[in-house]
């Protein structure tokens, strides 16, 4: 299944393209637009998931261009960026349409974080919930909060838990930190990625206690982690 598909109007170029390159690495499908006429143009013919729109654009504002989009009845998520951050202004936004805000200068972490927060409210990146799975001689038993290896077996706290159930939906592919922040702290809550590495570390450390392969979980270098593929079940 393909990824959110998103739409950014911003008119700095600098901005528009960084956006547009984090976005993208991050996996989502992204279109942009400099200016609100070209905006005007890409929702009135291409269908979003979300549209990340900056308040002061030439040609047509932003906040014109979400009034045309509820006129026509388009419930998509607008994330509006801006420099007016004056209450007065938020109130006309949330009048108008906008589901959240976001001031300039603004952090990528709490970007992405929206980002993915508007999007659960349309129904993607439901979590599925996992109570327990196996990687080779290790069974990790998420409801007991237990990690289990021929008798043996070493406890794991909540966020331990979270961050295994976070790298198993994911199996083979790397989940970069802020996916992970989100996913297990939520949106909104600020954590050092050094937050995240102990917690791998512990884990490893509790993996490796039991006689398992701490490289069950292997650091992909300044992107993230992933869960390795267990290995094969043939002798």
């Amino acid at each position: 299944m393909k990824g959110p598909k998103i739409l950014v109007v911003e008119d700095d170029p600098g901005l528009l393209k960084g956006l547009a390159d984090n976005l993208r690495a991050e996996g989502f499908l992204v279109e942009t637009a400099s200016d609100g006429g070209r905006g005007r143009v890409l929702l009135r013919r291409e269908e979003y998931d979300l549209v990340i729109l900056d308040w002061m654009l030439p040609v047509r504002s932003g906040l014109d261009l979400l009034r045309d989009l509820r006129a026509s009845g388009d419930t998509t998520p607008v994330l509006m960026l801006t420099v007016r951050n004056e209450i007065p202004d938020r109130v006309l936004g949330l009048e108008v349409g906008a589901d959240d805000f976001l001031g300039k200068p603004f952090a990528l972490q709490e970007l992405l974080s929206r980002v993915r927060a508007l999007l659960r409210r349309k129904g993607w990146g439901k979590k599925e919930e996992i109570r327990s799975f196996t990687w080779g001689e290790i069974h990790f038993d998420l409801e007991a909060f237990k990690v289990r290896k021929e008798g043996k077996e070493a406890c794991l706290s909540p966020r331990e838990v979270e961050i295994l159930a976070c790298l198993h939906r994911r199996t083979g592919r790397v989940v970069t930190r802020s996916e992970i922040l989100d996913q297990v702290w939520g949106v909104g809550v600020y954590v050092g990625p050094r937050t995240i590495d102990t917690h791998v570390l512990n884990l490893r450390k509790k993996i490796e206690s039991l006689g398992g392969d701490p490289g069950i979980i292997e650091t992909v270098h300044g992107m993230g982690y992933l869960m390795n593929d267990p290995p094969s079940s043939e002798s």
